[in-house]
Formats: structure tokens, C-alpha cells, sequence
């Protein structure tokens, strides 16, 4: 069935279509205007900016070391018998020269009386030669007695004195050995369990190894560095290993325990190998480290943290206005006129958040932090009010 419009349905349509012809019109005539707006209309870019500071910055370097005791000593028999006495506590702290262990001495002490008799025999044998010379000799220049009589008085002194040196080193080894049989500290430290048990053979031809004594008090830290590291220090002059007095710094260490905390010590860097291991390109460093609460136990690892170098006077920048591309790294700097100037920068090592630049700009001059990605050179830019707290007063 077709419909027929009536008049007033016919109207209301042509109203429609009049009103949508005159909205494409507006919306089209806005794109135009806005199409045709002039450049120096646009908005202004809004940045961040702070200024170029100078300070003395410490470059540090990140590396696995281990604790190892000053001094770790073992404790040996010298000579063998059957160990009869301990007199330490396992695991404590011992002095120099305390008595550990008391090895058997029944035939030690006899060997050294028996030298002791010897030698006395001897010394008197000895002075009898003696005093056979002296009565021979005035004789033998009367022409009372002959010159073999001479030559046997003196011979038989001269073996007689030989006789008691022989002795006198017999009985002092003998003393020695009977010595040995008590068996002391060789430094102060503390001393470990005892490896053998009281009444076993020990000594040179049975099991020599009592026990060990450790020095802790103060430890030191083995680690490695790679040889890029050592070629940037020798770069800067520090000679690592070696005290250098004109600097107002030295090379030290800072050590992170299993828990995170920091050790509250520094260690200084004593020792450095002299040559760089062919199978890993790095070289062996050691330092030395306090550690009277035997915190650092030997034989741990640990995280050290090494200062490498001091740069003074340093221009620093924050790390995140660094732009880096093909042509190197540049940053953009505000002019006084609040234009922007594209400048390249030499950068030097990075630490925290923040980088050294080491050519390229100077301490003071303002630069863009946040918002330049939508910059180009010479565009004048409008600074964020949180950007201008932070800019530093003009001097008058």
C-alpha cells in the first residue's frame, strides 16, 4: 500500500533537512577557521627546569668479595708422644704463648738429663786436658819434656773442648724437643675445635694437625675488578693498593651484610695483584677491615661497595634530561629569553640519578627536565610553576 505525505509532514522534512545542511556548514567553516590559524598562535610548550649543579661527586663500584682472617695458623706437634693435656676451651679467645696441649715428656725429659750428664762428663774431661797442658808446656820449655808430650797435651785439650761443644748442642736439642711437648699459642685469636683426642699419637709420624687459632679481629676482603675499571683509575692517578698522601681521599670499601644493613666500618684497599688473571680479564684487590665484634666471619661473602674516585667541582645534571640519539647525547638548555637551545654534552660516569658532564655546559645554566620531548631548537617555552621554585635568585 503506498503512503501518501500530507502537506504538513512534507514541511516538517524540508525543516529538517534544512537544519542539517546548516550543521555541516557550521562544522566545516570551524575546521576551516582552526585549519587557517597562524603557527604563532599555538599553545606555548610548558617544561621543567632546573639548574646545572656543581659538587664533589664519589664514583663507586660494585663488586663480590670475601672475608678472610688476617692470620689462620694451625697448631702442629713438633714431636711425637701421646697428647695427655688440653687447656683451652674450644672456641674461645687464646693469647700468645698459652699453653694449648701438654704431649707426653717422660722420654724427652730423659733424653735431656742424659745430654745434661754428658756434658758434664765432658766439661770435666776438658778441664783435666787443661790443666795437662799447662804442666807440660813450662816443662817442655825447660827441655824436660819432649815435643810429642807437647803435641798429645794439646791435642787432647783441643778434643776435649770439641767433646763439650758436642754436648752443650746435644743437650740443647734435647731441651728443645723436651720443650715442644708443650705446645703453645703462636699469636692471639681464637681457636678452633681440637682434631685429635687426649691420648692419641701424635707428632711428625702420626696425625701432627691439634687445632687451628684464627686472628678476626681484623679481616680482610678479597675481590676482583675488571681491568676496564683499573685502566679508568689509573686514568685519574689512583694506584690502587698504594697510600697516596697529596689526595684528600683514599681507596676504601664498604661491605653489605646478608640482612642488607651496611657494615658500620670502612676498609682500605692494601694490596693489588700486579698483573690481570688471562682466563676472567680481571685482577685480584684486597682490603682491610675492622672487625673487633667478629661480626665478619671468615670464609663469607659479601657485598662490597668500592670508592674508585673523587671527581671535584663537577658539573651534574639529573640523568632523565639527557637525551641520547644517533649523534651523540644533548640536552636542551633555557636561555634568559625562555628559548630553548639544543646543546651537546660529553658525559662522564653516572651515579645515583644523576650524571658528571664533563664538556658541553656550564654550573648554573638552566635546563629542561621534564616536556622536551615537544621541543625543537629555538622555541620559547613557558616554565611550570613548580619549575620556577626552583629556580635560583637572580643577583642584583
Amino acid at each position: 500500500m503506498r503512503h501518501f505525505f500530507t502537506h504538513k509532514e512534507i514541511k516538517l522534512k524540508k525543516k529538517r533537512t534544512a537544519i542539517a545542511v546548516i550543521g555541516i556548514g557550521l562544522v566545516l567553516g570551524i575546521y576551516f577557521i582552526v585549519s587557517r590559524r597562524p603557527a604563532h598562535q599555538q599553545e606555548t610548550p610548558v617544561v621543567a627546569i632546573e639548574p646545572v649543579t656543581r659538587e664533589d661527586v664519589e664514583i663507586y663500584g660494585e663488586y663480590v668479595g670475601r672475608i678472610r682472617a688476617q692470620q689462620f695458623v694451625e697448631v702442629r706437634a713438633r714431636v711425637e708422644g701421646y697428647l695427655e693435656q688440653m687447656l683451652f676451651a674450644e672456641g674461645t679467645y687464646v693469647t700468645k704463648n698459652q699453653v694449648l696441649f701438654v704431649i707426653n715428656q717422660e722420654q724427652y725429659r730423659a733424653k735431656a738429663d742424659k745430654a745434661r750428664a754428658q756434658l758434664k762428663k765432658d766439661e770435666a774431661q776438658a778441664l783435666k786436658a787443661k790443666r795437662d797442658l799447662e804442666r807440660i808446656r813450662p816443662l817442655y820449655e825447660q827441655n824436660a819434656a819432649s815435643q810429642l808430650d807437647l803435641d798429645n797435651a794439646i791435642a787432647a785439650f783441643e778434643t776435649a773442648e770439641a767433646s763439650v761443644a758436642m754436648s752443650q748442642a746435644d743437650l740443647d736439642q734435647a731441651e728443645q724437643e723436651l720443650g715442644y711437648t708443650i705446645v703453645r699459642s703462636p699469636l692471639a685469636g681464637h681457636i678452633s675445635e681440637r682434631h685429635v683426642d687426649l691420648g692419641t699419637l701424635v707428632g711428625p709420624g702420626a696425625k701432627s694437625l691439634l687445632a687451628t687459632v684464627v686472628k678476626s679481629d681484623t679481616v680482610l676482603v678479597d675481590f676482583s675488578m675488571t681491568a676496564l675499571d683499573y685502566l679508568k683509575s689509573k686514568e685519574r692517578n689512583v694506584e690502587l693498593g698504594r697510600k697516596d698522601s697529596t689526595r684528600s681521599w683514599q681507596p676504601n670499601i664498604t661491605i653489605t651484610l646478608a640482612d642488607n644493613t651496611v657494615y658500620p666500618f670502612k676498609g682500605l684497599v692494601d694490596f693489588a695483584e700486579p698483573q690481570v688473571d688471562p682466563r676472567t680479564g680481571t685482577f685480584s684487590v684486597r682490603a682491610e677491615m675492622p672487625n673487633p665484634e667478629r661480626v665478619l666471619l671468615p670464609g663469607q661473602f659479601t657485598k662490597v661497595k668500592l670508592l674508585l674516585d673523587v671527581r671535584e667541582n663537577a658539573d651534574v645534571v639529573p640523568l632523565k634530561s639527557v637525551i641520547i640519539e644517533k649523534g651523540g647525547a644533548y640536552i636542551y638548555v633555557m636561555r634568559k629569553d625562555s628559548t630553548v637551545e639544543r646543546r651537546f654534552v660529553e658525559l662522564g660516569p653516572e651515579f645515583q640519578n644523576n650524571v658528571v658532564v664533563e664538556r658541553g655546559i656550564a654550573a648554573g645554566e638552566m635546563i629542561v627536565t621534564e616536556g622536551y620531548h615537544k621541543l625543537n631548537p629555538g622555541m620559547k617555552v613557558k616554565v611550570s610553576d613548580a619549575a620556577e621554585d626552583k629556580k635560583p635568585e637572580e643577583t642584583l
